[in-house]
């Protein structure tokens, strides 16, 4: 499948069960807790994908375009936010993506997140922002395995999707990766111009001379999140970290692993997320 085509379709992707579920909970109380309502819509890359798409609409008619779930909150009403949890509800039939650990999938990509959101604040950028570009830097690989499943698993068959040679290898039996596939969609979807250009330059940051730090500090959590996925020891750490894009932001090895907002030596379980 071509990367145009893709991006022609429409993905139906699937929200966290157990996250949609405490959304709704807290809706239907007398008064919502706005803070909590971010911080349940926030662990989850697919609830936020519609909540920034819906506050970027054309229905809002906004001056400038919002890039985080606490400018998106205050801007939706309650029951716009209600119509958003329902229809997220109304998807959770859609359990499965071939290829897909989806537990492994939303840990990977909240850890990466709280990555990006610490390593901005070292480097005087919007953490708020950095959190969104962080939880939502690999729905293109889900968009990708739902659209082109033969494709996918087959690609798997050679490693998995959470491989740091991911992209590379994507590249180069597909002609595009999830980087390109995210960020056609977040486009689509109206996200502001900085999250779709650091998604778009995400594996490549500082490329041709183009200076988005956002997408240097996606690909440093990208980078550490991947590693502790598969386990990588202290030698692996030094030998594959991507020095030039820390030297481009300013960030040794050593502060950002010591920047680490995540307790790795204990996994999330995968059931707090069904």
């Amino acid at each position: 499948m071509e990367l145009k085509e893709l991006l022609a379709s429409e993905a139906a992707l699937p929200s966290i069960p157990k996250s949609v579920a405490l959304l709704l909970s807290e809706l239907a109380r007398p008064e919502p807790d706005l803070r909590k309502l971010g911080q349940l819509i926030g662990t989850d890359p697919v609830l936020t994908t519609r909540l920034l798409t819906l506050a970027n609409s054309a229905m809002f008619q906004l001056s400038r375009k919002v890039s985080s779930i606490p400018e998106a909150l205050a801007i939706l009403g309650l029951d716009h936010l209600r119509s958003l949890a329902q229809a997220a509800a109304l998807g959770l039939s859609f359990k499965s993506v071939p290829g897909i650990n989806l537990q492994q999938f939303w840990r990977y990509s909240l850890n990466v997140a709280k990555l990006t959101r610490a390593l901005a604040g070292m480097v005087r950028q919007n953490p708020a922002t950095a959190f969104t570009a962080g939880l939502v830097h690999c729905v293109g690989e889900l968009v990708m395995h739902i659209g082109m499943p033969k494709d996918m698993l087959a690609l798997n068959q050679q490693l998995l999707p959470l491989d740091l040679r991911r992209a590379r290898i994507e590249h180069k039996r597909l002609g595009f990766c999830y980087a390109e596939v995210g960020a056609g969609f977040a486009r689509k979807w109206q996200f502001p111009d900085r999250i779709v250009d650091a998604l778009q330059s995400q594996i490549n940051p500082f490329h041709d001379e183009v200076y988005e730090p956002l997408a240097g500090l996606v690909h440093l959590a990208t980078w550490r999140a991947r590693a502790n996925e598969i386990d990588m020891d202290e030698n692996g750490l030094a030998v594959s970290y991507p020095g030039e894009v820390g030297l481009a932001l300013g960030l040794d090895i050593d502060m950002v692993l010591q920047q680490d907002p995540i307790d790795w030596s204990a996994k999330t379980e995968l059931g707090a997320f069904i």
